[in-house]
């Protein structure tokens, strides 16, 4: 078994897609770690609907390949298509960033994923959710990469949501992790 982590997002309907992404994770995967959700200005697109963010993560046996196909797939369910433009609304985004300490590229999928470093949406969340845990490659905690991160003109803020009968993000908390169940 190994941790897997994926970073979650939707500027199209985001409320529901996110929590219809949330029931397939958790039915598919079981137990989920869930950080909080933060509302994100778009990073490089035309359109200026806000994101909505977060990071999962879940423990399994699954190939890279597996989780990659399986994500996709979702993706694909929710309206996304693959000749879809780079930069375009999305319904759902699902990234792999890391299963376990794998590094490189496996399955045609570069582990772990560079955003991680890169974006404020994708970092934060994970330094919030798995503070402890170390980025594979460059052997500092996420709390450690996030407290050096320069934020630039990138922006964003976490959100109440609500997702099965409870609060999983709350605005005004910073919780260490929160779990599905």
């Amino acid at each position: 078994m190994s941790l897997v982590t994926l970073s979650l997002g939707s500027n199209i309907d985001p409320d529901t897609h996110i929590r219809l992404c949330l029931d397939a994770l958790e039915d598919t995967f079981g137990l989920l770690q869930i950080s909080r959700i933060f509302e994100s200005e778009p990073v490089g697109f035309s359109d200026n609907r806000n994101f909505y963010n977060l990071v999962v993560a879940f423990d399994s046996d699954w190939s890279v390949g597996e989780l990659q196909a399986w994500s996709k797939q979702l993706e694909i369910a929710h309206g996304r298509t693959p000749d879809m433009l780079k930069c375009s609304p999305r319904a759902l985004d699902i990234d792999l960033l890391t299963v376990g300490g794998i590094c490189g590229t496996v399955d045609g999928v570069a582990l772990p994923r560079g955003e991680i470093t890169h974006n404020a949406f994708v970092l934060q969340p994970l330094a919030e959710l798995l503070p402890d845990q170390y980025h594979p490659i460059y052997g500092l905690s996420y709390a450690a990469l996030w407290q050096r991160f320069e934020l630039g003109s990138q922006r964003l803020w976490a959100i109440d949501f609500h997702w099965r009968g409870r609060w999983i993000s709350q605005a005004d908390s910073v919780p260490k992790a929160v779990s599905a169940r």
